[in-house]
């Protein structure tokens, strides 16, 4: 350890509150082990002190999440560049190693290793301001979708027990009027006892529309169910507060869609991005984020590759022509180009055009949806490639 190597590889297994740094050099010998607070201070004197032990270091990480935020920044502003070594490599490298303990240290070590011998690990870059503000909301906007899904399936099933007849009137994850009638009126008799001309100016003094279909929709169920069933009056004043909670959730989500739209908006290539049909602001932000650098990406198979579009072989001896889904690819990334292709085939042209070629072929609707996507993600990098906008008809080739 008192001489100075030319080159060593750290590795470092990342968590919340500390992390774990170990370092080998080319032989695979442990030169330093140790465990680092997630504080600036702990990370930058650790990090001088692995800078003095060789004149280049290759860094890996296995997280490359919140957790390791503040380590990776303070690598990139001294000049560092770390690889992320995923950690189902990680479980499956510590098998070549002697021993079955798992600990920090261990797993740090078996990271540094893994790095030692594998060139090829995807390198880590700090985002910039406007990726890391767009991967914030749009993590978040998913979050509070994810809480509006779980508490609209709450409120369908507490109205299923008291008043089935009102649950199967609405479609409750996209009925606004159905929501507001249900923070006033919850049971049978209630709404009964209202009649419809009062019924009816409940929803439309909120602003909301169609207010008297919705007002005699409620009052036929309301008449199909004569039996109080037991617990109504608890039920009824849940469902008020659900309801209550999803209307509050969905202002939230509209002020969240506006912050995004315009962050998007301000990103050099958003016109181009939101060109292609399928492809707008909320889907466009969380390409940027989860595709990331473009430049990483040397032709559109890359991409694709890295949204897992393109299937890998699995052959064995005489077993050959199998090719099945890859098990590692940005599942974000892949969300992003397979849902905006299925928004694309809603409207004619060229998307819809090539889904229903692929049909006619025999493919089920989740096979055309993925080729489209294949597709549409050669066509994606070829657009911000050449700097220019979608357009339905092909550009003109130009001799050399």
């Amino acid at each position: 350890m008192g001489k100075r190597q030319a080159q060593v590889w750290a590795g470092i297994d990342a968590g919340k509150g500390h992390h774990w740094a170990a370092v080998v050099d080319e032989t695979g010998a442990t030169l330093w082990s140790k465990k680092i607070d997630n504080d600036e201070t702990a990370i930058l004197t650790v990090l001088s002190e692995i800078l003095d032990l060789a004149g280049e270091v290759h860094w890996a990480v296995d997280i490359s999440g919140t957790s390791s935020a503040l380590l990776l920044a303070l690598l990139a502003a001294h000049g560092q560049q770390a690889v992320h070594v995923p950690g189902r490599t990680v479980n499956r490298m510590s098998g070549a190693y002697r021993g079955e303990a798992k600990t920090d240290a261990r797993d740090a070590y078996v990271i540094a290793e893994t790095a030692r011998h594998r060139r090829d690990f995807a390198s880590i870059d700090v985002p910039a301001q406007l990726a890391a503000d767009l991967a914030l909301l749009t993590a978040h906007r998913t979050d509070l979708v994810a809480d509006r899904v779980r508490m609209i399936n709450r409120l369908r099933d507490v109205l299923t027990g008291v008043f089935p007849a009102l649950e199967r009137a609405f479609d409750y994850s996209s009925h606004k009027g159905a929501l507001v009638l249900l923070t006033g009126y919850q049971s049978p008799a209630a709404i009964r006892r209202r009649g419809r001309s009062r019924l009816t100016a409940w929803p439309a003094s909120r602003s909301v529309r169609s207010a008297d279909a919705i007002a005699a929709t409620a009052l036929e169920a309301a008449q199909a169910q004569q039996t109080a069933l037991p617990g109504e009056d608890i039920a009824a004043q849940i469902v008020a507060d659900l309801a209550a909670q999803i209307l509050a959730l969905d202002e939230r989500l509209k002020r969240i869609d506006r912050q995004i739209r315009a962050m998007f908006h301000s990103h050099p290539q958003a016109e181009i991005i939101e060109s292609l049909p399928g492809m707008g602001p909320i889907l466009g932000a969380e390409f940027v984020v989860a595709a990331g650098d473009l430049s990483a990406y040397v032709d559109a198979g890359h991409l694709a590759s890295a949204a897992g579009l393109v299937p890998v072989p699995r052959d064995s001896g005489r077993r050959t022509g199998n090719l099945h889904r890859p098990q590692r690819y940005s599942r974000r990334l892949r969300r992003v180009f397979y849902m905006s292709a299925q928004t694309s085939i809603i409207r004619e042209g060229p998307n819809r055009d090539f889904y229903l070629k692929k049909r006619g072929e025999g493919c089920k609707h989740v096979q055309a949806v993925i080729a489209l996507a294949r597709r549409r993600a050669s066509v994606l990098w070829a657009l911000l490639r050449d700097g220019r906008v979608f357009t339905s008809a092909p550009p003109v080739t130009q001799a050399a």
